[in-house]
Parts: C-alpha cells; structure tokens; sequence
C-alpha cells in the first residue's frame, strides 16, 4: 500500500502543473476549449510517439486494431474520463484560482465511491463521515476566494468542477474493469497491450478526439496564441503523460476496491502543490482562516478515509 500512495503523491506533483498553467493561460485570455484540447492533441502525439519507440510500427497497428475492435468503448471512455473531465476542469479556470480548482477536485474521492459502488463494491458507514467532512471543506474553500458572494462564480468556478470529480473516475474505472474481466455489462478486453500504462492512455486520448472536434466547431474559439500552445504542451507532458500514466500506473498495481480508494485518496497532494506554485509563480494571495480551516477539513477527511482503507 506504500508503494500505491507514493506513486500516487508523485502523480499529483506532476498533476497540479495542470492547475498552475490554466490559470496562467486564463489570466492571459485564452480559450479554455484550446486549453483542454490541445493537450489532448499533444498528449495524442507524445503518446503515439512512445508507442512506437517502445514497440515499432507493430505495436501501433496491435493498438489501432484493439481501438478499431472496441472504439465505442474507448470513445465512451476518453470521452467521460478525458474529455468530460478535463473541458469542465478548463471551463472552471475563468472563474477560480488554481489552487481552489484543485482543492475542489478533492471531491473526487467521495465521487469515486459513487463509482465503486455502481460497480457492486460496497464501503462501511463510517466512510462518509470522513466524505462529509471533504466535501464541507471544499464549499468552505470554494466560498473563501469570493470577496462578494456570487452564486455566478461558485456555479461556474465549483459545479463544473465537482461534475468532473465524477466524470475522471467513471471513465478510468469503466477501463479497469473491462482489463480485468468479470463485468457482463462491460466488454471484457483481455489484451497483454493494456498491462502497458502508455498504451490504455493513448487508446482513451484517441477516444475523447471526437468530443474535442465538436467542442472546437460548436463554440469556435479565437485562435490560441504561441503562448497558450507552449503551455497546453507543457500540461500535456507534464500531467497528460507523466501524471497521467503514473497514476494510471498505481491504480493499475491495485488489486482490491480499499487500495483504488486509497490511490485515488492520493490526489490531495495536488492542492499543496498547486497553492505553493501559485503563489511562488503567478502571485497569488496566501489562503484566508476560511480557506485554511477547508484545506484542514479536506486533508482530515483524506487521511481518515486512507486509514479506513488500511484498517
């Protein structure tokens, strides 16, 4: 279980670049539809890159017959876990600091208990309390950034967040379970490609494609500056690739629902880091009591709910 939470807080390093450079990119006025598919597209890219490295022209058409063999699956799955995820984290980046988006995402923890449990997995009472006491302490988080209380601001800088909380585990845990086997309601893709992190986040990448071609042709964004290009390609490396495939990794290793839970519970990391880097980077204001007493709740909730898991 150590090993899962230390590969887990090292993805969460990599992951809160994510939240740094989407404030930085909003703050310079870019569009968010060119933050979140951008990084996709280079993600896609990268991706397609070390798969040949790693196997040759071999293994990449191995992997485009496995995504041709199942592209509703992979289509259903990017979409959800990569696209759903990342559009509605962007979307909430013209609204919120960085360091409140990553303290919000926090809910993902509860939201994947939700998801476990829609797969037949069941969890003792006394795990939400400690759900309770995250999500109190995100709203406390979320209300602290607003001078004058705005319902516009916590709609649109919270809700989209705590939707994406729900949409990453769904479509990454709709993989898990079709690798692993079992689940009539899911196809059962028994594939030595998917034992390679790299190759499950590709086939997701190129299955959220579609749904960053209709977000760009929909809502037409003004072009995205040489800027806002470096920096999707930074997040992309950074947290698409790295965070990503280290995450994915740990999970991967997981072998009951307590471990998943546990690895997912490690993302709190994100908010320490992206609140540091805010304020080294961008200059941001140190945290408010209300805002400290909502990271103190959240870490609480966290460190109860992994002590649960290992209990």
């Amino acid at each position: 279980m150590a090993k899962l939470l230390l590969l887990g807080v090292l993805s969460g390093a990599f992951f809160s670049s994510t939240f740094i450079l989407n404030e930085l990119m909003s703050l310079k006025g870019g569009h968010w539809v060119w933050s979140a598919s951008l990084r996709y597209l280079f993600m896609f890219l990268l991706l397609t890159g070390i798969a040949l490295f790693n196997g040759g022209i071999q293994q990449l058409s191995a992997l485009t017959r496995l995504f041709n063999s199942y592209w509703k699956f992979w289509v259903l799955t990017g979409s959800i876990g990569f696209g759903g995820f990342y559009s509605l984290i962007c979307f909430s980046a013209d609204f919120s600091p960085g360091w409140v988006i990553a303290a919000t995402w926090q809910f993902t923890v509860v939201a994947s208990l939700f998801v476990f449990m829609l797969f037949g997995h069941s969890f003792k009472n006394r795990v939400w309390l400690f759900s309770l006491l995250i999500f109190i302490g995100v709203l406390l988080v979320n209300v602290s950034h607003i001078e004058e209380f705005s319902l516009k601001a916590l709609l649109y800088g919270g809700a989209p967040v705590l939707l994406a909380a729900f949409c990453y585990p769904l479509g990454n845990q709709l993989v898990w379970e079709a690798s692993h086997g079992g689940n009539t309601r899911i196809p059962d893709i028994a594939s030595p490609l998917l034992e390679n992190v790299f190759n499950k986040v590709l086939l997701m990448t190129a299955g959220s494609l579609p749904l960053w071609a209709v977000l760009i042709l929909t809502s037409h964004p003004p072009a995205p500056s040489a800027d806002q290009i470096a920096n999707t390609l930074l997040v992309a490396l950074l947290s698409g690739v790295f965070a990503t495939s280290l995450f994915l990794f740990a999970r991967n290793l997981a072998s009951t629902p307590g471990e998943l839970a546990g690895v997912d519970a490690t993302q709190a990391s994100e908010v320490i880091f992206a609140l540091l880097g805010g304020i080294l980077f961008l200059g941001g204001s140190t945290p408010t009591v209300t805002s400290i007493t909502g990271l103190i709740l959240i870490m609480a909730g966290l460190i109860l709910f992994i002590r649960f898991q290992d209990g």
